[in-house]
């Protein structure tokens, strides 16, 4: 098999990218291959009878060992013995879930395909033992397949696997979950609960041979299930409107989109498309608030209104480079349409006429299309935003390529006719860098942070603030955290990788003192914060590496585990912590983790020093992706 060969491949599994991952599934090439060979010249005979030739003897080969140099590709990234971070590589992505079966031949990775699919397709690019293929059309699709209803949901690269059936992606992410603890991880029969899915829909074919649960049920301790629905209110599958939903999208509170121009010069904002940095135009994801078009649409018409260019990343030059976004549990929920914000505070656009934008009249005739009656006491300073039956906050903040946006006082005029804003920045990164935050903030109107909730805990959110995306199915993980620690009210509890508090705060309720650690200060400063907004007392958090903070308090200040919590970031824990952790032998471990390959190589490595798995949960917080969140519980074997 070569470049620019057509064959037909059954997609069986998929890429950490989101790539379909094919084997061949008839020892010929395409029916129309052969044709053209027929009706061509000798020479192009004898083309196929060595390229035949070729792919038989690459089978004969590489039949025991395709797999396998892929896999030892991944693993370099997540083996035990370095305990390196995991990477993907754009030149072998890491196969997500694990089949311990041998394959025959080499492997194929093509995008807009999903498991099951049997494709006709172009080999683009070829190396030893995989290659990368170009789709050409689908000959028998997938039974889990459904129309995606994202128009740009393929040349996008933000959902994968939009086009696979919420149940089968459900299953899919568990198989992946199992597939890397027992082939990384070594684990033979993990103990594994059912995914928590986003929805309360059956799934008659789990792997694992039970139903998806609700949130209401997942809970098995029922006095630790009592306790945490003191905290967490029970989310079923319909909406506040009693309408049940079909498929999980609207779930993100946070999106960050690229801007900039398409072919024709237009202003666009949107995504990248998969492994480009080519951004697509989609100002309305759909898994993201409706708001956030109405928010993109002004700020566009903005730079459109005065000349403002986006950042070209391969000059270094222009203004504007992303805009970032964030809204509470409360305004997705809600849900507006975005044409309903025009309706209710009429065009937006009016703080762009020249002549009426900044005298008094204009002000009080914005002032009363957001509240209904003008504001006597300002007439050039605008109102925090509200509508009738709005609620909830809304931040936005614009990253730009220097230091001050050109009349920013006429967008902050536009942006607060959308009910609930809260907060508007600007983000300064001159960089050269894609990286997409900068570290310097200016305030242009508003708070510097917006409130949301976990449970009945509230969290004071900056634009740099870690927080996770997907609010409903946060407090299923975290309460699912909360169960597996086991808290009684007399343990201490260490939380390491703390954030801005938020797994903390929700633990010390039911700990005695809880201690977090993070390494980056501002978000300490956060978390402190966090706890005095809450009034929780038995909190303390501390600046530092884990691996050093904790043996320090343990050593001289004879401070102890009972229960250590991490939640790290994808690439796992360091060699350092989990040695940390060794030493200091809590009786329970409890390891949120965002990738099952590098959690697979760091429960091997807590099980080589004493401890024992003893359940797993999954949780999807990322639907139409590959990407899925585990938590786990592990005891040490001496106090069983």
């Amino acid at each position: 098999m070569k470049k620019d060969d057509i064959i037909i491949v059954r997609i069986e599994d998929f890429s950490n990218e989101g790539l379909g991952i094919g084997y061949i599934e008839d020892d010929f090439l395409n029916p129309l291959t052969e044709i053209d060979a027929k009706q061509n010249t000798a020479g192009d005979s004898m083309r196929q009878a060595e390229q035949s030739t070729a792919v038989d003897s690459m089978r004969r080969a590489e039949q025991s060992t395709a797999v396998d140099s892929l896999r030892q590709a991944e693993q370099s990234t997540a083996g035990d013995s370095e305990l390196q971070p995991e990477q993907g590589s754009a030149e072998a992505p890491a196969i997500s879930s694990a089949d311990t079966g041998q394959r025959r031949g080499p492997v194929l990775f093509i995008k807009d395909t999903i498991i099951g699919d049997v494709a006709e397709v172009k080999v683009m690019k070829m190396k030893k033992t995989y290659g990368y293929a170009r789709l050409l059309r689908i000959l028998t699709p997938s039974q889990d397949r459904v129309e995606a209803p994202c128009p740009v949901a393929r040349p996008c690269g933000g959902c994968q696997i939009q086009e696979m059936n919420y149940e089968a992606q459900l299953r899919f992410k568990e198989k992946k979950v199992r597939g890397n603890l027992q082939r990384i991880g070594g684990f033979a029969e993990p103990p594994m609960e059912s995914i928590i899915g986003m929805e309360n829909r059956s799934m008659p074919n789990s792997p694992l041979g039970s139903d998806s649960v609700s949130f209401s049920d997942f809970l098995e301790n029922q006095d630790i299930a009592n306790t945490i629905r003191d905290i967490v209110s029970p989310v079923d599958s319909r909406d506040q409107s009693g309408r049940e939903m079909e498929y999980p999208f609207r779930y993100r509170n946070k999106a960050q989109y690229p801007i900039g121009r398409d072919k024709d010069g237009n202003l666009i904002a949107g995504f990248y498309a998969g492994r480009t940095h080519t951004v697509i135009d989609s100002r309305d994801c759909l898994l993201g608030a409706k708001v956030n078009k109405s928010i993109l649409d002004i700020v566009l018409n903005h730079m459109e209104t005065y000349g403002i260019e986006p950042y070209d990343e391969t000059t270094g030059t222009g203004l504007v480079r992303h805009v970032m976004i964030r809204v509470s549990k409360e305004v997705l929920e809600e849900q507006i349409e975005p044409t309903q914000y025009m309706e209710l505070h009429g065009n937006t656009n009016v703080s762009y006429t020249t002549e009426t934008a900044h005298n008094a009249a204009g002000d009080a005739a914005l002032t009363e299309a957001v509240h209904g009656e003008a504001d006597s006491a300002s007439s050039t300073e605008p109102a925090r935003g509200k509508a009738s039956g709005a609620s909830g906050q809304i931040m936005v903040c614009i990253v730009i390529n220097g230091t001050s946006l050109p009349k920013s006082d006429r967008l902050v005029q536009a942006l607060c006719a959308i009910p609930g804003m809260t907060s508007i920045t600007l983000n300064v990164n001159r960089e050269r860098t894609n990286v997409i935050m900068g570290r310097q903030l200016k305030l242009l109107w508003g708070k510097e942070y917006i409130e949301d909730t976990i449970g009945d805990i509230c969290f004071r959110i900056s634009p740099l603030s870690f927080y996770q995306v997907n609010p409903r199915q946060t407090e299923k993980l975290y309460a699912k955290a909360l169960e597996y620690a086991g808290l009684t009210g007399q343990e201490t509890v260490w939380d390491l990788y703390c954030g801005i508090g938020t797994i903390s705060l929700f633990l010390a309720k039911n700990a005695r003192t809880v201690y977090g650690v993070e390494i980056i200060p501002d978000a300490i400063r956060d978390a402190r914060q966090n706890a005095q907004l809450n009034g929780i007392t038995n909190a303390e958090f501390f600046v530092g590496k884990a691996e050093e903070v904790l043996p320090e308090k343990y050593e001289k200040e004879g401070i102890h585990a009972d229960v250590i919590v991490v939640d790290p970031p994808r690439k796992g824990c360091d060699r350092s912590v989990l040695d940390t952790m060794l030493k200091i032998a809590p009786k329970r471990i409890v390891y949120v983790s965002c990738d099952s390959a590098t959690l697979a190589r760091d429960l091997k490595y807590l099980c080589a020093g004493g401890y024992e798995l003893k359940k797993i949960c999954s949780t999807d917080m990322f639907a139409n992706s590959c990407h899925v969140e585990t938590v786990v519980l592990m005891s040490r074997i001496d106090t069983q």
